[in-house]
């Protein structure tokens, strides 16, 4: 079975599921953080369509060497998602962590100054990105997890881009979640 994502050589999807549910599983053991970041290539796909694929494939291998190197422990993990999304799981890592780690992808995209054909707002490429943060549960969906990762991307892209965004899961809502699912605490 093949993990890897052919172009930019890191873990692919298949790979990306079969992990996270690894690291959900032994954190929700350990009663240790997990942190999820989503992120996707602001403009791209007019980049792609100005400049052609080749480049648009070159940025996106230069895109993922910058998740390998951010998100650079043993136990974490820079995933393909799809087309120009990306995923980092970060094992044993909180919000503040993951808020770290966003930021220094962020710098690192900018670093790159590879411009846009037709700047909107930034002439460099840039990245929105959707966080979240918490202590696995086994009676917690998996599922709801990522939903909450994906939505915090969302609302970055929503509040016009190259925004980093960590997610609702704020101690009022990590009770709600307990509560609900008749958790001793988050």
């Amino acid at each position: 079975m093949v993990n890897i994502d052919g172009l930019t050589q890191i873990a692919n999807r298949r790979y990306f599921d079969t992990y996270l549910k690894q690291e959900w599983q032994r954190l929700a053991r350990g009663k240790d953080y997990l942190s999820l970041i989503f992120l996707d290539i602001d403009y791209f796909k007019s980049y792609n369509d100005y400049h052609g694929h080749l480049a648009g494939d070159d940025f996106l291998k230069k895109f993922a060497q910058i998740l390998n190197q951010c998100a650079g422990r043993p136990t974490d993990l820079a995933a393909r998602y799809g087309g120009d999304e990306f995923v980092v799981i970060l094992p044993n890592t909180n919000e503040q962590g993951a808020m770290h780690v966003a930021k220094q992808i962020q710098e690192n995209v900018s670093k790159l100054q590879i411009g846009y054909a037709k700047p909107k707002i930034n002439p460099y490429f840039t990245c929105s990105i959707g966080i979240v943060s918490m202590i696995p549960h086994n009676e917690f969906p998996l599922a709801e997890f990522i939903a909450i990762a994906d939505q915090a991307l969302y609302i970055a892209k929503e509040k016009g881009r190259n925004q980093i965004i960590l997610s609702a899961i704020s101690s009022c809502v990590k009770n709600v979640i307990c509560r609900n699912y008749s958790l001793p605490s988050c």
